[in-house]
């Protein structure tokens, strides 16, 4: 058994830049290479891509830009490469990557975990009357994927089959670092500590440079790397302890604030994140500071895991199509609303005329005039904006008369309507998910390396342990009475947002442990509700998060169904974060005096 293993992520999503895994191999000292490909979108995408052509459905990426360029020097520095770039179709990836490590002349041996894809099953989930997770919804009448999110205990197998290179389909993301721990250090399924220590290494890796301050609140420390971010790696011990680091040389910021970031995005409950390989209480994780761009993570604590798999199904729902247009002048704003009002209009008619029907959904978003933020246009002092107008419906006929009438605004509307980027905007399909639970047992989890076909035991779970305490119930301090004046957010906290379908999450944390009281009375969950009354259709829940000194909001139905269900300029709620950066949070008077905590910030207008 090793003291340390050096696990560097370099891809955190399909279309990273292959400069990530190319940094970790030449110069990140790195035992493995973990890359995470997926996601529900991806994963509907992939589907398209293998009914048309069998031998595609993975993320082609991985081979042609990743393995194939650096498959000479992965050999010789015996460096294991650990992916979910398998998707839909992990076979034919494992068939690409051995034809590519032919054509350059090296040999790496290839494993495959499967058990991932319930494609098959469509018309016995639909028959056992099964219904999405969240919103009860029936079993939808034909679907693009079904996948199961598995855990880390089949590339664990795989990797003790003596693989070099372990692709799998969908599993939690975290799996890819936590499978070479197992198989490292000799973990266990009981072994609920390590299992969720692990698990924290893998969600911090997973998206990349998000982890080294690639999208940081407090930006302006980092932005003059952009250009050249580095790529994480966490150095790992077999009691589960271990530091996050990257590169020497490379671009961006290692520091508590950093990794806390990354820590509270897209995690419901902090102190029950559910797995497949184990419940993750993560509520009193501390991060130290240990040195320049290093910071050592520990708290982590675990659970037994539950006794089902997440399954995440998607499905076709009709078409979408979008079109944005620049507008200048006075005004701007108010007259943008005029034109996609008027666009809506005149097609919907054109398409009722058409015998059609009207739109199952439209949206206007005036972008410059602060949209986000729920200000209305009228109101908006923009002199530059552009308009997007987007719109859904069954029938993608309906769709190129909406895309046809775009141009014809130029003429017939606003004075200063241009920047027409792209040409005519083209229908795209709607993909919506749909989620639900499986029992483990009704799934088999198989390893095929080389001839061998290798079945990985899955350990049962238990039934979760639900708190005393519902999680919006946060103890809130109670109010001040000395004199305070209103600043804010972000002069007190740092925070990212988040998606999950739709769900938005936004992690807040205090800058300081004093500021921990008055975020608490501001923040409640009915006050960020009201924040977002604009985006926000379901209720949000606000969860503690002690050794963060912050906490973690879920925003529910606030992404206009999420992903690329969603007319949107934002469906997977990233920016969201900023805009609560704006939301006032009154503090005592004396913290911005001179000398005072907050010496140097400017109360708000509404300062009382």
């Amino acid at each position: 058994m090793r003291d340390i293993v050096r696990i560097g992520c370099g891809a955190g999503f399909w279309g990273d830049s292959p400069e990530g895994p190319r940094q970790l191999v030449r110069s990140g000292g790195i035992d493995y290479l973990v890359l995470d490909y997926l996601a529900e979108i991806t994963m509907s995408i992939l589907a398209r891509m293998k009914a048309k052509t069998p031998t595609l459905g993975y993320a082609t990426d991985f081979v042609s830009l990743v393995m194939k360029p650096l498959a000479r020097e992965i050999a010789e520095k015996r460096i294991r490469v650990v992916t979910n770039a398998g998707g839909v179709n992990p076979e034919a990836c494992r068939d690409a990557l051995l034809a590519a490590f032919a054509e350059v002349g090296v040999d790496l041996k290839v494993a495959v975990v499967t058990g991932d894809d319930l494609s098959d099953r469509a018309e016995q989930f639909r028959a056992a009357g099964v219904t999405e997770m969240f919103s009860g919804a029936p079993f939808p009448a034909k679907t693009a994927s079904i996948n199961a999110y598995l855990g880390a205990f089949g590339v664990a197998a795989a990797l003790d089959a003596g693989a070099d290179v372990v692709v799998t389909g969908r599993c939690v993301d975290s799996a890819v670092v936590l499978g070479p721990l197992i198989h490292e250090f000799g973990w266990t399924p009981e072994d609920y500590d390590r299992l969720s220590a692990g698990s924290l290494a893998g969600h911090i890796l997973e998206c990349g440079a998000q982890a080294t301050g690639g999208i940081t609140t407090d930006w302006r420390e980092v932005a003059d790397d952009w250009a050249d971010m580095g790529f994480p790696f966490a150095d790992c011990r077999p009691d589960g302890s271990f530091e996050v680091g990257k590169p020497d040389g490379t671009g961006g910021r290692i520091t508590p604030q950093t990794i806390a970031e990354q820590v509270v995005y897209e995690v419901g409950d902090p102190a029950a994140y559910l797995l497949p390989d184990v419940t993750c209480d993560w509520s009193d994780v501390r991060l130290e500071s240990v040195g320049p761009d290093r910071v050592r993570v520990s708290g982590a604590r675990g659970l037994p895991p539950t006794p089902s798999y997440k399954v995440s199904a998607t499905y076709a729902d009709g078409w979408r199509c979008t079109a944005t247009m620049m507008i200048v002048g006075r005004d701007a704003a108010a007259r943008a609303e005029k034109v996609g009002a008027a666009i809506l209009a005149r097609s919907e008619r054109l398409i009722g005329a058409a015998g059609l029907g009207a739109f199952a959904e439209t949206s206007i978003e005036i972008l410059g005039s602060e949209t986000s933020y729920g200000v209305t246009p009228a109101a908006s002092p923009a002199r530059e904006v552009i308009l997007k107008v987007g719109v859904r419906h069954a029938s993608r006929d309906a769709l190129q008369i909406f895309a046809r009438e775009i141009y014809p605004a130029a003429t017939a509307m606003a004075q200063s309507l241009t920047g027409f980027a792209g040409g005519r905007p083209e229908p795209q399909p709607v993909v919506r998910l749909f989620s639900f639970l499986i029992d483990k047992r009704d799934i088999t989890v198989s390893v095929k390396s080389g001839d061998a076909v290798i079945e990985v035991a899955t350990a049962p779970g238990a039934e979760r342990f639900l708190p005393a305490i519902a999680p919006g119930a946060v103890a809130t301090p109670p109010s001040q009475v000395e004199p305070t004046v209103a600043v804010p957010l972000v002069a007190l906290a740092t925070a990212r947002s988040g998606d999950k379908g739709d769900i938005a999450n936004i992690g807040v944390m205090a800058r300081h442990p004093d500021f921990v009281a008055p975020i608490a009375r501001a923040l409640t969950a009915e006050a960020v509700r009201g924040w977002f009354a604009h985006h926000v259709r379901g209720p949000v829940e606000r969860f503690d998060w002690p050794g963060l000194d912050g906490f973690n909001f879920l925003l529910h139905r606030a992404l206009g169904g999420g992903g690329i269900a969603s007319l949107r300029y934002d469906p997977q709620g990233k920016a969201m974060a900023q805009v609560l950066m704006d939301m006032p949070v009154p503090v005592p008077a004396a913290w911005l005096e001179p000398g005072g905590r907050l010496d140097g910030v400017a109360a708000m207008e509404n300062d009382r």
